[in-house]
Protein backbone atom coordinates (compact mmCIF):
# COMPACT_ATOMS: atom_id res chain seq x y z
CA UNK A 1 0.00 0.00 0.00
CA UNK A 2 1.63 3.34 -0.85
CA UNK A 3 1.41 5.77 1.89
CA UNK A 4 -0.81 8.47 0.14
CA UNK A 5 -3.22 5.78 -0.03
CA UNK A 6 -3.03 5.34 3.70
CA UNK A 7 -3.21 8.65 4.41
CA UNK A 8 -6.10 9.35 2.00
CA UNK A 9 -8.53 6.74 3.47
CA UNK A 10 -7.37 7.92 6.75
CA UNK A 11 -8.72 11.47 5.87
CA UNK A 12 -11.91 10.62 4.26
CA UNK A 13 -12.53 8.30 7.44
CA UNK A 14 -11.99 10.87 9.86
CA UNK A 15 -14.42 13.00 7.82
CA UNK A 16 -17.03 10.95 8.22
CA UNK A 17 -16.81 10.42 12.28
CA UNK A 18 -16.81 14.39 11.87
CA UNK A 19 -19.78 14.44 10.26
CA UNK A 20 -21.10 12.26 12.82
CA UNK A 21 -20.11 14.47 15.75
CA UNK A 22 -23.39 13.94 18.14
CA UNK A 23 -22.82 17.57 19.19
CA UNK A 24 -23.75 19.54 16.39
CA UNK A 25 -25.82 17.18 15.37
CA UNK A 26 -28.23 17.59 18.48
CA UNK A 27 -28.02 21.11 18.03
CA UNK A 28 -29.45 20.95 14.32
CA UNK A 29 -31.89 18.78 16.00
CA UNK A 30 -33.07 21.45 18.74
CA UNK A 31 -32.90 23.98 16.47
CA UNK A 32 -35.65 21.87 14.01
CA UNK A 33 -33.08 22.00 10.93
CA UNK A 34 -33.21 18.09 10.95
CA UNK A 35 -36.40 16.15 9.25
CA UNK A 36 -38.71 15.34 11.90
CA UNK A 37 -37.56 17.80 14.22
CA UNK A 38 -39.77 21.05 13.48
CA UNK A 39 -41.48 20.63 16.27
CA UNK A 40 -38.48 20.28 18.77
CA UNK A 41 -37.83 23.94 19.76
CA UNK A 42 -41.39 24.52 20.53
CA UNK A 43 -41.73 21.54 22.83
CA UNK A 44 -38.62 22.27 24.88
CA UNK A 45 -39.77 26.30 25.15
CA UNK A 46 -43.04 24.72 26.69
CA UNK A 47 -42.42 22.13 28.99
CA UNK A 48 -42.06 22.70 32.76
CA UNK A 49 -38.78 20.31 33.10
CA UNK A 50 -36.49 18.53 30.95
CA UNK A 51 -35.12 15.58 32.28
CA UNK A 52 -32.40 13.97 30.48
CA UNK A 53 -31.29 10.10 30.00
CA UNK A 54 -28.39 9.44 27.05
CA UNK A 55 -27.16 5.97 27.04
CA UNK A 56 -24.61 4.89 24.16
CA UNK A 57 -21.20 5.46 23.01
CA UNK A 58 -22.16 8.71 22.32
CA UNK A 59 -24.24 9.49 25.35
CA UNK A 60 -21.31 11.54 27.15
CA UNK A 61 -21.18 14.04 24.31
CA UNK A 62 -25.12 13.78 23.43
CA UNK A 63 -25.75 14.44 27.47
CA UNK A 64 -23.03 17.40 27.56
CA UNK A 65 -24.76 19.19 24.30
CA UNK A 66 -28.67 18.93 26.25
CA UNK A 67 -27.41 19.78 29.57
CA UNK A 68 -26.41 23.54 27.87
CA UNK A 69 -28.86 24.02 25.76
CA UNK A 70 -31.70 22.90 28.41
CA UNK A 71 -30.61 25.92 30.79
CA UNK A 72 -32.73 26.43 34.16
CA UNK A 73 -35.53 24.26 33.20
CA UNK A 74 -33.20 21.08 33.48
CA UNK A 75 -34.27 18.64 36.33
CA UNK A 76 -32.15 15.72 36.07
CA UNK A 77 -29.47 14.41 33.93
CA UNK A 78 -28.14 11.21 33.61
CA UNK A 79 -25.68 9.56 30.99
CA UNK A 80 -25.15 5.50 30.87
CA UNK A 81 -21.38 5.43 28.73
CA UNK A 82 -18.91 2.57 28.32
CA UNK A 83 -16.03 2.19 30.33
CA UNK A 84 -13.25 4.22 28.17
CA UNK A 85 -15.82 7.26 27.35
CA UNK A 86 -14.10 10.97 28.72
CA UNK A 87 -13.70 10.96 32.17
CA UNK A 88 -14.31 14.94 32.07
CA UNK A 89 -16.89 16.22 34.80
CA UNK A 90 -19.92 18.12 33.20
CA UNK A 91 -21.87 20.62 35.76
CA UNK A 92 -25.12 18.70 36.39
CA UNK A 93 -24.78 15.48 34.73
CA UNK A 94 -24.50 12.11 36.46
CA UNK A 95 -22.23 9.44 34.31
CA UNK A 96 -22.75 5.63 35.13
CA UNK A 97 -20.49 2.94 33.12
CA UNK A 98 -22.45 0.26 31.97
CA UNK A 99 -20.45 -2.82 30.89
CA UNK A 100 -20.18 -3.14 26.42
CA UNK A 101 -20.33 -5.93 24.74
CA UNK A 102 -22.26 -7.51 27.47
CA UNK A 103 -24.02 -5.56 30.36
CA UNK A 104 -23.08 -5.74 33.59
CA UNK A 105 -23.82 -4.40 37.16
CA UNK A 106 -23.15 -1.19 35.72
CA UNK A 107 -25.93 -1.71 33.13
CA UNK A 108 -28.22 -2.46 35.74
CA UNK A 109 -27.88 0.60 37.64
CA UNK A 110 -27.90 2.69 34.89
CA UNK A 111 -31.23 1.05 33.78
CA UNK A 112 -32.66 1.58 37.41
CA UNK A 113 -31.54 5.26 37.11
CA UNK A 114 -33.56 5.50 33.81
CA UNK A 115 -36.55 4.35 35.16
CA UNK A 116 -36.33 6.62 38.15
CA UNK A 117 -36.35 9.64 35.79
CA UNK A 118 -39.01 8.38 33.99
CA UNK A 119 -41.14 8.16 37.14
CA UNK A 120 -40.36 10.89 38.62
CA UNK A 121 -41.11 12.95 35.36
CA UNK A 122 -45.45 14.29 34.92
CA UNK A 123 -47.50 15.87 33.02
CA UNK A 124 -45.87 19.06 31.87
CA UNK A 125 -43.01 17.68 32.03
CA UNK A 126 -40.25 16.43 29.11
CA UNK A 127 -38.03 13.34 29.21
CA UNK A 128 -35.52 13.19 26.43
CA UNK A 129 -33.76 10.11 25.84
CA UNK A 130 -30.56 10.12 23.85
CA UNK A 131 -29.92 7.01 22.35
CA UNK A 132 -26.48 5.89 20.46
CA UNK A 133 -24.99 2.30 19.52
CA UNK A 134 -24.07 -0.18 22.44
CA UNK A 135 -27.13 1.50 24.63
CA UNK A 136 -28.57 -1.82 24.52
CA UNK A 137 -25.97 -3.38 26.43
CA UNK A 138 -24.49 -0.48 28.83
CA UNK A 139 -28.50 -0.12 30.03
CA UNK A 140 -30.18 -3.53 31.38
CA UNK A 141 -32.99 -4.58 33.65
CA UNK A 142 -33.94 -8.41 33.29
CA UNK A 143 -37.52 -9.17 33.14
CA UNK A 144 -39.01 -10.45 36.88
CA UNK A 145 -37.78 -13.82 37.25
CA UNK A 146 -34.65 -13.75 35.10
CA UNK A 147 -31.08 -12.84 36.64
CA UNK A 148 -28.50 -10.77 34.61
CA UNK A 149 -26.48 -13.98 34.34
CA UNK A 150 -29.72 -15.98 32.31
CA UNK A 151 -29.68 -12.89 29.58
CA UNK A 152 -25.75 -12.80 29.43
CA UNK A 153 -25.70 -16.55 28.56
CA UNK A 154 -27.88 -16.25 25.60
CA UNK A 155 -26.66 -12.87 24.49
CA UNK A 156 -23.41 -14.24 23.92
CA UNK A 157 -25.04 -17.65 22.52
CA UNK A 158 -26.41 -15.40 19.73
CA UNK A 159 -23.15 -13.20 19.27
CA UNK A 160 -21.35 -16.01 18.89
CA UNK A 161 -23.63 -17.43 16.33
CA UNK A 162 -23.85 -14.11 13.88
CA UNK A 163 -27.09 -13.49 14.48
CA UNK A 164 -27.84 -9.89 13.10
CA UNK A 165 -28.62 -6.99 15.48
CA UNK A 166 -32.42 -7.13 15.01
CA UNK A 167 -32.76 -10.68 16.04
CA UNK A 168 -30.57 -10.48 18.96
CA UNK A 169 -33.14 -7.37 20.23
CA UNK A 170 -35.90 -9.48 19.52
CA UNK A 171 -34.88 -11.85 21.91
CA UNK A 172 -33.38 -9.40 24.55
CA UNK A 173 -36.40 -6.97 24.56
CA UNK A 174 -38.56 -10.19 25.64
CA UNK A 175 -35.66 -10.84 28.69
CA UNK A 176 -36.12 -7.08 29.26
CA UNK A 177 -38.18 -4.27 31.90
CA UNK A 178 -37.02 -1.51 30.04
CA UNK A 179 -36.71 -2.33 26.54
CA UNK A 180 -39.68 -3.05 24.18
CA UNK A 181 -41.45 0.56 24.60
CA UNK A 182 -40.89 -0.40 28.73
CA UNK A 183 -39.18 2.94 29.65
CA UNK A 184 -41.94 4.78 27.57
CA UNK A 185 -44.33 3.24 30.05
CA UNK A 186 -42.90 3.68 32.99
CA UNK A 187 -42.90 7.54 32.64
CA UNK A 188 -46.73 8.43 33.67
CA UNK A 189 -48.41 11.39 31.78
CA UNK A 190 -44.93 13.20 30.19
CA UNK A 191 -43.71 13.93 26.85
CA UNK A 192 -40.82 11.78 25.84
CA UNK A 193 -38.51 13.05 23.10
CA UNK A 194 -36.20 10.78 21.55
CA UNK A 195 -32.85 11.82 19.92
CA UNK A 196 -31.24 8.82 17.75
CA UNK A 197 -27.70 8.59 16.77
CA UNK A 198 -28.47 5.12 14.69
CA UNK A 199 -25.98 2.84 14.56
CA UNK A 200 -28.94 0.84 12.72
CA UNK A 201 -28.91 0.00 9.29
CA UNK A 202 -31.94 1.03 7.89
CA UNK A 203 -33.15 3.24 10.69
CA UNK A 204 -35.67 1.00 12.58
CA UNK A 205 -37.41 2.65 15.87
CA UNK A 206 -37.56 -1.03 16.98
CA UNK A 207 -34.09 -1.47 16.81
CA UNK A 208 -32.32 1.31 18.06
CA UNK A 209 -31.16 0.53 21.51
CA UNK A 210 -33.50 -1.94 21.32
CA UNK A 211 -36.59 0.84 21.22
CA UNK A 212 -37.39 1.41 25.10
CA UNK A 213 -39.50 4.59 24.22
CA UNK A 214 -41.38 2.78 20.70
CA UNK A 215 -43.34 0.31 19.63
CA UNK A 216 -41.84 -3.56 19.47
CA UNK A 217 -43.42 -5.62 16.79
CA UNK A 218 -41.78 -8.78 17.76
CA UNK A 219 -43.37 -11.49 19.91
CA UNK A 220 -42.65 -13.77 22.36
CA UNK A 221 -43.05 -16.33 19.66
CA UNK A 222 -40.57 -14.63 17.53
CA UNK A 223 -37.99 -15.00 20.00
CA UNK A 224 -38.35 -18.33 20.24
CA UNK A 225 -38.22 -18.62 16.72
CA UNK A 226 -34.66 -16.94 16.70
CA UNK A 227 -32.93 -19.25 19.96
CA UNK A 228 -34.35 -22.22 17.74
CA UNK A 229 -32.92 -20.84 14.45
CA UNK A 230 -29.34 -20.22 16.16
CA UNK A 231 -29.29 -23.12 18.05
CA UNK A 232 -29.68 -22.27 21.37
CA UNK A 233 -33.00 -22.55 22.38
CA UNK A 234 -31.83 -25.91 23.94
CA UNK A 235 -28.62 -24.29 26.07
CA UNK A 236 -30.80 -21.57 26.97
CA UNK A 237 -31.27 -21.64 30.59
CA UNK A 238 -34.31 -23.12 31.95
CA UNK A 239 -35.80 -19.75 33.39
CA UNK A 240 -35.48 -18.14 29.79
CA UNK A 241 -37.50 -20.95 27.87
CA UNK A 242 -39.56 -20.61 31.34
CA UNK A 243 -40.62 -17.22 30.65
CA UNK A 244 -41.27 -17.03 26.44
CA UNK A 245 -43.37 -20.13 26.69
CA UNK A 246 -45.48 -18.46 29.06
CA UNK A 247 -45.58 -15.32 27.18
CA UNK A 248 -46.66 -17.41 23.97
CA UNK A 249 -49.40 -18.86 26.44
CA UNK A 250 -50.44 -15.47 27.18
CA UNK A 251 -49.58 -15.35 30.87
CA UNK A 252 -47.01 -12.64 30.68
CA UNK A 253 -47.81 -9.63 28.90
CA UNK A 254 -46.35 -8.34 25.99
CA UNK A 255 -43.88 -5.80 24.83
CA UNK A 256 -46.04 -2.08 24.08
CA UNK A 257 -47.24 -2.47 20.25
CA UNK A 258 -48.48 -0.37 17.77
CA UNK A 259 -51.87 1.33 18.78
CA UNK A 260 -51.06 1.97 22.79
CA UNK A 261 -52.25 4.95 23.44
CA UNK A 262 -49.52 5.49 25.41
CA UNK A 263 -47.16 6.06 21.53
CA UNK A 264 -48.80 9.57 21.68
CA UNK A 265 -46.75 10.98 24.22
CA UNK A 266 -43.60 9.73 22.49
CA UNK A 267 -41.84 11.42 19.47
CA UNK A 268 -38.16 10.20 17.83
CA UNK A 269 -35.74 11.72 15.71
CA UNK A 270 -33.11 10.34 14.32
CA UNK A 271 -30.30 12.85 14.03
CA UNK A 272 -28.02 11.34 12.52
CA UNK A 273 -27.28 7.09 11.13
CA UNK A 274 -24.41 5.69 8.60
CA UNK A 275 -25.34 7.61 5.85
CA UNK A 276 -24.54 10.47 7.79
CA UNK A 277 -21.01 9.12 8.01
CA UNK A 278 -20.78 8.18 4.40
CA UNK A 279 -22.09 11.32 2.97
CA UNK A 280 -19.33 13.11 4.66
CA UNK A 281 -16.44 10.64 3.47
CA UNK A 282 -17.75 10.89 -0.03
CA UNK A 283 -17.23 15.03 0.44
CA UNK A 284 -13.85 14.44 1.57
CA UNK A 285 -12.78 11.70 -1.03
CA UNK A 286 -14.05 14.21 -3.67
CA UNK A 287 -12.10 17.26 -2.25
CA UNK A 288 -9.13 14.98 -2.58
CA UNK A 289 -9.79 14.46 -6.00
CA UNK A 290 -10.92 11.28 -5.98
CA UNK A 291 -14.18 10.29 -8.27
CA UNK A 292 -16.65 8.41 -6.12
CA UNK A 293 -18.89 5.40 -6.19
CA UNK A 294 -21.25 4.07 -3.79
CA UNK A 295 -21.22 0.76 -2.73
CA UNK A 296 -24.13 -1.64 -1.12
CA UNK A 297 -22.34 -4.85 -0.10
CA UNK A 298 -21.02 -4.04 3.40
CA UNK A 299 -23.54 -6.52 5.13
CA UNK A 300 -24.38 -10.40 5.97
CA UNK A 301 -20.88 -12.56 6.91
CA UNK A 302 -18.00 -10.01 7.33
CA UNK A 303 -15.28 -12.38 5.23
CA UNK A 304 -17.76 -12.56 2.24
CA UNK A 305 -18.22 -8.41 2.07
CA UNK A 306 -14.45 -8.28 2.33
CA UNK A 307 -14.04 -10.84 -0.31
CA UNK A 308 -16.65 -8.63 -2.58
CA UNK A 309 -15.07 -5.67 -1.73
CA UNK A 310 -12.16 -6.79 -3.19
CA UNK A 311 -14.07 -7.81 -5.98
CA UNK A 312 -15.20 -4.37 -7.12
CA UNK A 313 -12.09 -2.59 -6.39
CA UNK A 314 -10.59 -4.96 -8.99
CA UNK A 315 -13.18 -4.27 -10.97
CA UNK A 316 -12.59 -0.35 -11.17
CA UNK A 317 -11.26 0.12 -14.71
CA UNK A 318 -9.18 3.17 -13.85
CA UNK A 319 -7.35 5.49 -11.31
CA UNK A 320 -8.03 7.91 -8.94
CA UNK A 321 -11.60 6.50 -7.51
CA UNK A 322 -12.95 5.78 -4.19
CA UNK A 323 -16.04 3.48 -3.31
CA UNK A 324 -17.49 3.86 0.14
CA UNK A 325 -19.79 1.84 1.45
CA UNK A 326 -21.80 1.55 5.00
CA UNK A 327 -22.89 -1.15 6.59
CA UNK A 328 -22.72 -3.60 9.59
CA UNK A 329 -21.51 -7.49 8.65
CA UNK A 330 -21.77 -9.89 11.40
CA UNK A 331 -18.45 -12.60 12.29
CA UNK A 332 -19.44 -15.55 13.05
CA UNK A 333 -17.19 -17.19 16.08
CA UNK A 334 -15.32 -20.27 14.87
CA UNK A 335 -11.71 -19.89 16.52
CA UNK A 336 -10.28 -18.49 19.39
CA UNK A 337 -8.27 -15.20 17.82
CA UNK A 338 -8.66 -11.77 18.40
CA UNK A 339 -10.41 -9.10 16.01
CA UNK A 340 -13.37 -7.79 14.87
CA UNK A 341 -15.66 -8.06 11.90
CA UNK A 342 -14.05 -4.67 10.69
CA UNK A 343 -10.65 -6.53 10.88
CA UNK A 344 -11.89 -9.80 9.57
CA UNK A 345 -13.60 -7.57 6.35
CA UNK A 346 -10.69 -6.52 5.63
CA UNK A 347 -8.26 -9.95 5.94
CA UNK A 348 -10.76 -11.47 3.61
CA UNK A 349 -10.30 -8.49 1.31
CA UNK A 350 -6.72 -8.82 1.33
CA UNK A 351 -6.83 -12.29 0.42
CA UNK A 352 -8.96 -12.10 -2.37
CA UNK A 353 -7.12 -9.07 -3.86
CA UNK A 354 -3.74 -11.13 -3.67
CA UNK A 355 -5.36 -14.12 -5.46
CA UNK A 356 -7.04 -11.76 -8.14
CA UNK A 357 -3.72 -10.22 -9.48
CA UNK A 358 -4.62 -7.03 -8.12
CA UNK A 359 -0.85 -5.83 -7.16
CA UNK A 360 -0.56 -4.60 -10.62
CA UNK A 361 -2.22 -1.72 -9.60
CA UNK A 362 -2.28 0.67 -6.46
CA UNK A 363 -5.45 0.13 -4.55
CA UNK A 364 -6.32 -0.16 -0.97
CA UNK A 365 -9.19 -0.94 0.98
CA UNK A 366 -10.08 0.47 5.01
CA UNK A 367 -12.40 -1.49 6.74
CA UNK A 368 -13.50 0.18 9.92
CA UNK A 369 -16.03 0.98 12.68
CA UNK A 370 -17.01 4.75 13.41
CA UNK A 371 -17.04 4.13 17.42
CA UNK A 372 -13.31 3.34 16.69
CA UNK A 373 -13.60 0.23 18.20
CA UNK A 374 -13.57 -2.96 15.90
CA UNK A 375 -14.78 -6.22 18.55
CA UNK A 376 -13.09 -6.70 21.77
CA UNK A 377 -9.84 -4.71 20.69
CA UNK A 378 -8.16 -1.55 20.54
CA UNK A 379 -8.68 -1.27 16.89
CA UNK A 380 -11.09 0.54 14.85
CA UNK A 381 -10.50 -1.45 11.71
CA UNK A 382 -7.44 -2.38 9.32
CA UNK A 383 -6.18 -1.14 5.89
CA UNK A 384 -5.58 -4.18 3.55
CA UNK A 385 -4.12 -4.39 0.12
CA UNK A 386 -2.77 -6.83 -2.23
CA UNK A 387 0.40 -6.63 -0.61
CA UNK A 388 -0.61 -7.98 2.87
CA UNK A 389 -1.14 -11.60 2.17
CA UNK A 390 2.57 -11.65 1.01
CA UNK A 391 3.82 -9.76 3.85
CA UNK A 392 2.44 -11.63 5.95
CA UNK A 393 4.34 -14.43 4.89
CA UNK A 394 7.53 -12.84 5.01
CA UNK A 395 6.81 -12.35 8.99
CA UNK A 396 6.37 -15.96 9.48
CA UNK A 397 2.44 -15.38 9.71
CA UNK A 398 -0.48 -17.19 8.07
CA UNK A 399 -3.26 -15.17 6.71
CA UNK A 400 -5.59 -17.63 6.04
CA UNK A 401 -5.01 -19.50 8.84
CA UNK A 402 -6.00 -16.18 10.48
CA UNK A 403 -8.98 -15.81 9.12
CA UNK A 404 -10.22 -19.23 10.00
CA UNK A 405 -8.89 -18.24 13.60
CA UNK A 406 -10.36 -14.88 13.79
CA UNK A 407 -7.70 -13.52 14.65
CA UNK A 408 -7.20 -10.62 12.28
CA UNK A 409 -5.94 -8.29 15.14
CA UNK A 410 -3.06 -10.45 15.30
CA UNK A 411 -1.74 -10.28 11.88
CA UNK A 412 -2.76 -6.96 11.40
CA UNK A 413 -0.59 -5.69 14.46
CA UNK A 414 2.37 -7.25 13.24
CA UNK A 415 2.40 -5.59 9.78
CA UNK A 416 1.55 -2.20 11.49
CA UNK A 417 -2.01 -2.35 9.42
CA UNK A 418 -4.46 -1.69 12.34
CA UNK A 419 -6.01 1.99 12.13
CA UNK A 420 -5.58 3.07 15.50
CA UNK A 421 -8.44 5.91 16.27
CA UNK A 422 -9.39 5.69 19.79
CA UNK A 423 -13.55 5.71 21.18
CA UNK A 424 -14.47 8.23 18.58
CA UNK A 425 -17.29 9.34 20.48
CA UNK A 426 -19.41 8.56 18.06
CA UNK A 427 -21.28 4.58 16.52
CA UNK A 428 -22.99 4.52 13.21
CA UNK A 429 -21.78 1.37 11.90
CA UNK A 430 -19.13 0.90 9.72
CA UNK A 431 -17.37 2.20 7.15
CA UNK A 432 -15.68 0.31 4.41
CA UNK A 433 -13.54 3.05 1.96
CA UNK A 434 -11.20 1.51 -0.89
CA UNK A 435 -8.98 3.50 -3.31
CA UNK A 436 -7.48 2.87 -6.43
CA UNK A 437 -4.69 5.18 -7.20
CA UNK A 438 -2.38 5.68 -10.18
CA UNK A 439 -0.40 3.35 -11.67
Amino acid sequence: MTEALRRDSRRIYEAAIAAAAPGPLIDRALDGLIAGSEAIPGRVDRARRILIFAAGKAAIPMAHRLVARCGAKLAAAIAAAPDDSPRAQVAGLEVIRGGHPLPDAGSMRAAEAALEISRSAGSGDLVIVALSGGASAMVAMPAPGIDLDDKLKVTRALMNSGAPIHELNAVRKHLSSIKGGGLLAATGGASVLTLALSDVIGNDLATIASGPTVADPSSFSDAIAVLKRRKVWGRAPEAVRARFERGVAGEIPETVKAGDARLARSTTVIIGDNETAVAGAEREAVALGYRVRRWDGLSGEAEAAGRAAAAEVMRLDSTRICIVAGGEPVVIIRGPGRGGRAQHCALAAALAMASGGQDRRAAAILAAGTDGIDGPTDAAGAFADASTAARARAAGLDPEGALARNDSYTLFHALGDLLITGPTGTNVADLLIGLVGPN
